[in-house]
């Protein structure tokens, strides 16, 4: 079936352009086509409520400049966006209690060293077996903690298996966020009573030697936290805003999750 949004039909030549765009995604097919679908939306809606604007930018498209549509495109989305989707700057008093509330999230300088062993998940091996497999090594790792290096050599599917599963020192935004709320939840010398998943696969983690940072004061840090709580406001009225228009619109071929449709970058 093909893909269209109220009879405008998406592309296979237009996934293919917008393909690259998402090669990190998990399944990056289904994420270039989410994309071209919700911007789709966003474009026939700001078409509907910007003729002024888009008569104006004409000018623009007639020109001879490289990729001129798109300007207009996006200028047409931008303009819609300003125009229906409002973000309330936080009062000083919401800054302070979202501070108090997350206050390990200003920590700064915590360092971890760090070892894991790695179970990764390919087509080859079900996952079944592979988890059942990495139950047995965890339990060895817990009994015999001394014996992790030569267990990660034996078993990890990690490079980091030839010098005994070692990341060496991590700080955190370094690692995917499961993996690091669990080598910083941990102890010096401590392993993890379970098997941490990520999306490279199943991992035994442990932390050799921890460091302790400080955290940042609020005076130090209240414009950068009205700046990241304004913008979490935004990105809710946007998906929200998205949400409305995606259940008014006839998408053919597709179905989108509303809440958890991709953002116009």
């Amino acid at each position: 079936m093909s893909i269209s949004v109220n009879d405008v039909e998406i592309t296979d030549e237009a996934v293919e352009r917008e393909l690259p765009h998402h090669a990190g995604a998990p399944v990056p097919l289904k994420a270039a086509v989410e994309a071209l679908v919700v911007r789709e939306v966003l474009l026939q809606a700001a078409r509907n409520k910007l003729a002024a604007e888009q008569d104006a930018l004409r000018v623009l498209e007639a020109s001879q400049a490289e990729d001129a549509e798109a300007l207009v495109e996006d200028a047409l989305i931008e303009r819609l966006i300003e125009l229906e989707v409002t973000s309330p700057v936080p009062t000083e008093e919401e800054c302070e209690t979202y501070y108090r509330k997350n206050i390990g999230q200003f920590r700064t300088g915590d360092l971890v060293e760090a070892s894991h062993i790695l179970f990764q998940v390919t087509p080859n091996v079900p996952l079944d077996a592979l988890r059942a497999k990495a139950q047995e090594v965890l339990q060895q790792a817990l009994a015999q903690p001394e014996q992790f290096a030569e267990l990660a050599r034996t078993y990890s599917n990690c490079t980091s298996a030839e010098v005994g599963g070692s990341l060496g020192q991590l700080t955190k935004g370094q690692t995917v966020p499961e993996f690091e709320r669990a080598i910083f939840s941990l102890e010096a010398g401590q392993t993890a009573s379970r098997l941490v998943e990520s999306r490279f696969g199943l991992h035994i983690v442990r932390v050799e030697r921890r460091a302790e940072g400080r955290t940042l004061p609020f005076e130090m840090i209240r414009e950068k936290l009205a700046e990241y709580l304004t913008e979490q406001v935004r990105i809710r009225a946007l998906r929200q805003y998205l949400k409305i228009l995606v259940g008014q619109a006839d998408i053919q071929g597709i179905e989108l999750e509303g809440a958890q449709t991709p953002l116009v970058q």
